[in-house]
């Protein structure tokens, strides 16, 4: 049964202990609001301002678990406060574990500060959880996929368009290391796990997946640095750093180029492109 005064009063404290740049937002002049505005939080968590502030004034229909899973997101929630969110919503919550798609709040912290820097969070299985601005300028956007076509090693063997991004001499050693990454996960997660899943989708649609899997490579990691075709600024050699957060399974990736290269200039021509796309 949902506790509507816990929830309302919950949501409110959360809100208030929150500042614009905690979730990588302008503070403006003229604030007054302790915290985060009403409608702000409603951005972050891709929802009517009216719907979530009816919920902080005890109104409203019970929210979906989809849409506590977005709010907890988009207020930065640990784990904890997630889960306490759904019980006063009146659902169980979400299990924990390598499936889990809750960003931990320090890593979007980390995302929320590079809007100038090609950025993703994303799964151990490729889905891409996040990005920042330029993350979205590079490679196009890459949440917007449902179902398997999430995975980008998925995409990368059934969806020919989803190499086009990546120089055509990467192309065979990006086709091992995602076999190669598939195999190690399907063994560490086993024979019931997503990435088992994953794998038998694979076995049935690409003939390339079977000859690849058949090799039983594993231990290829990629490389740190990375060499993209961009259909606006063309050839971009950037490298790539990698955070990875052990207890969610999540790995936040940036890329960056060497200054004075002429990778760095297209970067800046890059950022004038996200930034007009944004707008």
């Amino acid at each position: 049964m949902i506790d509507r005064t816990g929830l309302a009063e919950f949501l409110r404290s959360r809100r208030e202990a929150l500042q614009p740049e905690d979730v990588g937002l302008p503070r403006g002049q003229r604030r007054r609001t302790n915290g985060l505005r009403r409608e702000e939080v409603a951005s972050l968590c891709h929802m009517s301002a009216d719907y979530y502030s009816r919920l902080e004034r005890e109104r409203g229909p019970q929210p979906s678990q989809r849409m506590l899973a977005s709010i907890a997101q988009g207020l930065h929630m640990s784990l904890d406060e997630r889960d306490h969110l759904f019980r006063l919503a009146g659902h169980n919550p979400p299990a924990r574990g390598t499936s889990n798609e809750h960003i931990s709040p320090g890593l979007l912290r980390v995302l929320d500060r590079l809007d100038d820097t090609p950025a993703e969070i994303s799964s151990e299985l490729g889905e891409t959880l996040r990005q920042s601005p330029m993350g979205v300028a590079l490679t196009g956007d890459t949440t917007r996929y449902t179902g398997p076509a999430r995975s980008a090693g998925y995409r990368w063997f059934t969806d020919p368009a989803s190499r086009r991004i990546y120089a055509p001499e990467e192309h065979p050693f990006l086709t091992r290391m995602y076999a190669a990454g598939l195999r190690e996960l399907v063994t560490l997660r086993g024979p019931e796990s997503r990435a088992a899943h994953l794998a038998d989708l694979l076995l049935a649609r690409s003939e390339e997946f079977r000859r690849v899997w058949g090799d039983h490579e594993i231990g290829i990691r990629p490389h740190e640095v990375k060499h993209f075709v961009h259909p606006e600024v063309g050839a971009l050699e950037l490298n790539c750093q990698r955070l990875v957060d052990p207890g969610q399974a999540h790995h936040l990736m940036v890329y960056t180029a060497v200054p004075g290269t002429e990778s760095h200039e297209k970067l800046q021509v890059l950022s004038v492109i996200g930034a007009q796309t944004l707008h």
